[in-house]
């Protein structure tokens, strides 16, 4: 089966006045359609920077990074350019703006695009339906919750129609209690709506509860360490339910060994 993502050989680097700094070397990995895959290693060494490469807004210094099989070098090319039309990108903070309700917010993309039609009116309509948010489409952002926010925010990413989403640890600024909960809606929503995923995160529970197999990557200059492949007895869980398995504590206990060997 051809892979949805495919990296083969990629390398990165910055460059400055003071000279050149490595960030990935070598990184090779496929990802499948329905996937979900977690990212996971050392503050620093460059994890964001590999969602950056994948959407477009770096380029390799080489290696190939292929979608469904066409590749998608040349940040400037106008195929790159269609290609990441079919990628979504959901960031740290929300990003929502105060002065647009809830509806006119989930509906910026598709305004900037001009491709808010009757169509993609009724499907917004059905995800506010669906997730929650249908009598606070014309609330202020303010008025709603931080995991409300965070769904509000996915709306507006899903509402674009993109094949794979790139999730830059969307969680990380919400209290613990209200980032399990967030974590079940937005791993629901992502499997009705039938959506591969890319998870950059900090939090080793999260990636357990949450991926069908998690990226190890060592200390900059960051290569692949391991790809470790999670397998439940019981198939279909939530991530809040995976928390309470004898498997989620084992693989977190192989993860809490792997990261502290990188360390070392």
């Amino acid at each position: 089966m051809r892979p949805l993502l495919e990296l083969i050989n990629v390398c990165y680097a910055y460059h400055s006045r003071g000279g050149e700094t490595c960030a990935l070397q070598d990184i090779s990995f496929q990802v499948q359609q329905g996937e979900f895959i977690a990212v996971v290693g050392p503050s620093g060494c460059g994890k964001s920077t590999l969602l950056s490469l994948i959407s477009g807004l770096l380029s390799p210094e080489s290696g190939s990074i292929s979608y469904n099989g066409d590749f998608a070098v040349d940040n400037t090319a106008s195929e790159g350019s269609a290609l990441r039309e079919k990628i979504g990108y959901m960031l740290q903070k929300d990003h929502l703006f105060e002065w647009r309700t809830v509806y006119r917010n989930v509906t910026l993309g598709l305004e900037i695009q001009h491709r808010l039609d009757e169509e993609s009116q009724a499907r917004i309509d059905k995800m506010l339906r669906d997730y929650g948010l249908e009598r606070f489409r014309d609330a202020r952002p303010s008025e709603l919750s931080g995991g409300m926010r965070q769904r509000a925010a996915l709306i507006r990413t899903l509402a674009l129609g993109p094949e794979l989403l790139l999730l830059d640890e969307p969680f990380s600024a919400l209290d613990f209690q209200t980032r399990l909960a967030v974590c079940d809606d937005v791993s629901a929503i992502l499997h009705r709506e039938k959506k591969t995923a890319l998870l950059v995160t900090h939090d080793l529970s999260e990636a357990v509860s949450m991926a069908d197999r998690i990226i190890i990557l060592t200390k900059r200059p960051a290569s692949i360490r391991k790809i470790l492949e999670l397998k439940f007895e019981q198939e279909g869980l939530s991530p809040l339910a995976r928390r309470s398995t004898k498997e989620f504590q084992e693989y977190f206990n192989l993860l809490w060994e792997e990261m502290n060997d990188n360390e070392e």
